[in-house]
């Protein structure tokens, strides 16, 4: 489960204008998981084809990238890679939750129960390994970048952007923040106004943006003690110390000198201990695993042109989608895609 840190960390609403001409590494693992979430029918069953093949993240990737570059943003998709092993016993985990999920949606929607049908289903999303490798080639076709990280991807992402080879991190994740990105995007590829599981309320989800030093520095403390407090509440890598809430895990954080401290508080206050070493959670948010890019390599791999023929075979001649609107919006994509690279020609010559 990724960490809480909402009422901590320093945040403030965020306009798409501000994102003109700006670089996102996009967390892909955690967009496609939203759009196989969100985009479901009445009773949670997802978008597919013909031949029963899921597409909701399919339809998601196309008509939001498009919005994204509308607004001028340059996406670039980052995936996860060889996963953790410190990750394992979540996976796992996730694993059963979303098979208890499944079958409480079969369930509901026996009982005609829509609305819990839907909420139920929305729980037992599962990225699949085809859904990655046919989300991968539907941004290859649009000329979208992506890469893959040798571990994890929010680790790659935040990286790239303490490097400044992007602006920010877009993800939904607080442990995005554990891993020392400057900048990180929430809400951007879900804005909008949204209904909540099980209640006749809607809200709106606006786009915010979540500052490190600025979080740091409210809070009065150091990198690796942002670390601790994600630790005491639980990572994905760990599970938390049941009884500790934010506030305490800051108390906790600041009145520790090392990672020992936090064993013998949590050892002395609750009698318990972690289930792992936690030295190895705190390292891995400290030296993720990540490959080098530069701004340069970057800006080569945003240079790609769109394939037109090649997504409207994919979306509708492979995947149902509607010819007419497909080919509209991927007209649209060709145009945004040459306003932008005449902009970044016209620079050179200023």
């Amino acid at each position: 489960m990724s960490v809480d840190l909402s009422k901590l960390v320093a945040k403030r609403k965020l306009a798409f204008e501000e994102l003109n001409n700006r670089t996102l590494a996009i967390d892909a693992y955690n967009v496609l998981y939203q759009f196989l979430s969100i985009i479901r029918g009445p009773d949670g069953t997802p978008l597919h084809d013909v031949h029963g093949n899921v597409t909701s993240h399919l339809s998601g990737l196309f008509y939001r990238s498009i919005e994204l570059i509308g607004y001028g943003i340059k996406p670039i998709y980052v995936f996860d890679g060889v996963p953790s092993s410190l990750k394992q016993k979540t996976i796992e985990a996730r694993i059963r939750h979303r098979d208890e999920e499944r079958k409480a949606w079969e369930l509901a929607k026996e009982e005609g129960k829509m609305e819990e049908a839907r909420a139920h289903a929305m729980g037992s999303t599962r990225v699949t390994k085809d859904i990655v490798e046919s989300g991968k080639k539907l941004l290859h076709l649009m000329g979208i970048p992506y890469m893959v990280a040798p571990s994890e991807g929010e680790g790659q992402a935040s990286y790239m952007c303490k490097k400044g080879a992007v602006y920010a991190v877009a993800s939904q994740d607080y442990d995005t923040m554990l891993f020392g990105a400057p900048r990180v995007a929430r809400n951007v590829t879900i804005s909008g106004r949204r209904k909540l599981p099980r209640k006749n309320v809607y809200i709106n989800i606006e786009p915010e943006l979540m500052e490190f030093d600025a979080t740091l520095k409210s809070l009065e403390i150091n990198h690796t003690q942002l670390i601790w407090i994600g630790i005491l509440l639980g990572t994905d890598f760990n599970d938390g110390i049941k009884g500790v809430g934010p506030k305490t895990a800051l108390k906790i954080a600041k009145e520790a000198k090392s990672i020992e401290d936090i064993k013998r508080a949590v050892k002395e206050k609750y009698n318990a201990e972690f289930e792992l070493d936690i030295t190895e959670v705190q390292d891995l948010f400290l030296k993720p695993e990540v490959k080098e890019v530069s701004e340069k390599e970057i800006e080569e791999m945003l240079g790609a042109v769109p394939n037109t023929e090649g997504i409207v075979k994919f979306m509708c001649d492979e995947h149902d989608f509607s010819t007419e609107r497909i080919q509209k919006f991927s007209e649209r994509l060709n145009e945004l895609r040459s306003e932008s690279r005449q902009k970044t020609i016209g620079q050179w010559f200023k």
